[in-house]
């Protein structure tokens, strides 16, 4: 595993502790962001070790799964699902 690929799974890993963090403090709006940008980079990770190449600079985490023809399981995918269609809300929420 090369070592951009080791840094991807570890800041998803670090991203992933502060979603929890934020969750026990009931901070669920940045909780569920932390969670996004968590798997994100999960997905880029993998990405750059499957594909050889530097993942695109998107947030999209379908895209990516389709790009590199993962079928996550269906509990997966439904989380992941959920995921990406809050990611903006949660960037730019209408309120608190």
């Amino acid at each position: 595993m090369s070592k951009a690929v080791k840094e991807w799974f570890r800041q998803a890993d670090y991203d992933m502790k502060t979603a929890e963090a934020l969750f026990e403090s009931k901070r669920y709006i940045y909780a569920v962001f932390m969670c996004h940008l968590a798997v994100e980079k999960a997905l880029k990770g993998l990405y750059q070790e499957r594909m050889a190449a530097t993942p695109p600079k998107i947030h999209n985490l379908i895209f990516l799964i389709e790009k590199m023809s993962l079928e996550p399981p269906d509990d997966l995918h439904e989380v992941i699902f959920s995921l990406n269609r809050v990611s903006i809300p949660t960037r730019y929420p209408d309120d608190i």
